[in-house]
């Protein structure tokens, strides 16, 4: 039986390492690419699609728990493979209303995907198993952002246009990629209960075949009721003081988490400064964000978990580094970079563009990325350990909701406004979050009295 879940979690971590390899390599390329299509009747936005995603995708969220009842995650995970493969091929002969099309159907998708995962995860996973076995799937979800953009690098290094030919082969690839990835979720094995008998099994399945309408039917009753009872806990947290003061740091997690994986690579690529060097620093910088992800999450989400001291740290940590690297980028990128038409820059930046100073931004916008993430989950879960799921539900709605609306002004908001309001939206929400830490410091010391 154990053997059978560690093999049901690791297939389950390449099959989300194969899709997302091929997702976030599109999403940090996508709005270069289309910016370099030949075809002329092509009206698009990379911005827009991605703020279509994550639009439906935080609101898709409300009914994606009760598909997954009803179907189950096996099933579920695989339709939502097939969505992300549709989205990722419509790259290949792009048209603008497949292009938007499939940035509807995979923000059902995504939302489906992770409800799913997290289900499957927890299925095969007992009080002993969930810290090893989440840690091995996020380490192999994170790898998902080292391979596409190291092809992007290795194919984009040393052009100032992008092909078609080039754009067909790279979206080919990515398309495999998430079509393999959509596979392994087939490979994934039911899990049954320890002690049941042959016959038991048999018998089980039997009744299953001849009653498969009423199970359905039993399924989706009781999934109906489930949604119900957990939108009106949602409805009911959303008006606590706690949920209301840590809005503003879920908030500012979604514009930063826009900003690194579709404006800044964007910005590199359009940077005339980099020379042939820009359209290969999307992928270099896709690669060293991951690395800054993977080093801030193994450091703070494993080493300080569940320490209210150290919470308020990181997130202070968080708030600074991002801060440089914003300051570093206002100095270094100029400020037309994100809403520039052509596929170069016209204005200069304070200083002269710096390869080495662009690479320690993406560094720099991993680990404090790494920073708020580890840490609003971990206060949540501490706060609503009885009530996580609304309590997690509000905050992926919240950044979703968030990363959409910046997704839209993306296109046509200089860079400095940009980072103004990332600063200034960050200083409110890791103020926020302060208080938070202190109400439950003073609310743990009045308990003990």
């Amino acid at each position: 039986m154990a053997d059978r879940r560690t093999f049901n979690v690791v297939i389950l971590g390449v099959g989300f390492l194969f899709i997302f390899t091929a997702f976030t390599t599109c999403g940090n390329v996508e709005q270069t690419v289309v910016k370099s299509l030949e075809n002329t009747t092509f009206s698009g936005s990379g911005y827009h699609s991605l703020g279509i995603i994550y639009g439906v995708f935080s609101f898709s969220n409300l009914l994606a728990p009760t598909v997954v009842t009803v179907i189950g995650p096996k099933l579920t995970m695989f339709l939502s493979g097939l969505l992300y493969s549709g989205y990722i091929a419509a790259f290949i002969y792009p048209s603008t209303w497949s292009f938007y099309l499939t940035s509807v159907l995979i923000g059902i998708g995504a939302a489906m995907l992770w409800t799913a995962q997290g289900h499957f995860l927890v299925e095969n996973s007992d009080a002993s198993t969930i810290n090893r076995n989440t840690g091995m799937f996020w380490a192999l979800l994170q790898c998902s952002m080292l391979f596409g953009n190291l092809y992007i690098y290795f194919d984009w290094n040393g052009r100032t246009e992008i092909p078609d030919s080039s754009r067909r082969n790279i979206f080919l690839s990515l398309l495999v990629a998430s079509a393999v990835g959509t596979l392994c979720f087939l490979a994934l094995r039911g899990i049954g209960h320890e002690g049941e008998t042959l016959a038991e099994e048999e018998e089980e399945e039997g009744q299953s075949l001849l009653s498969t309408r009423v199970t359905y039917k039993r399924r989706a009753n009781a999934a109906m009721q489930d949604t119900k009872s957990e939108f009106k806990t949602i409805l009911r947290l959303l008006k606590t003081k706690t949920v209301l003061l840590l809005s503003p740091c879920m908030a500012y997690s979604g514009l930063e988490l826009s900003f690194y994986t579709g404006v800044y690579g964007t910005c590199l690529g359009a940077t005339a400064h980099f020379g042939g060097a820009a359209k290969g620093l999307i992928g270099i910088s896709g690669i060293v964000v991951g690395v800054g992800e993977i080093v801030g999450g193994g450091l703070f989400g494993l080493l300080c978990k569940n320490n209210r001291f150290r919470r308020t740290s990181v997130v202070f940590l968080g708030m600074v580094v991002h801060f440089v690297a914003f300051y570093l980028i206002f100095l270094n990128i100029p400020g037309d970079a994100p809403v520039v038409l052509e596929t170069a820059t016209q204005t200069n930046p304070y200083l002269t563009p710096s390869v080495s100073i662009a690479l320690l931004c993406s560094f720099l916008l991993g680990l404090g990325d790494s920073c708020f993430n580890t840490q609003l989950y971990s206060i949540l879960g501490c706060i609503y350990a009885e009530q996580s799921t609304p309590a997690f539900a509000i905050f992926k709605f919240i950044q979703s909701v968030c990363a959409a609306v910046a997704f839209f002004y993306s296109g046509s908001l200089l860079l400095m406004w940009q980072l103004l309001l990332m600063v200034i939206l960050g200083f409110a929400g890791t103020l926020c979050f302060f208080v938070v830490e202190r109400m439950q410091n003073i609310s743990g010391d009045l308990q003990e009295y």
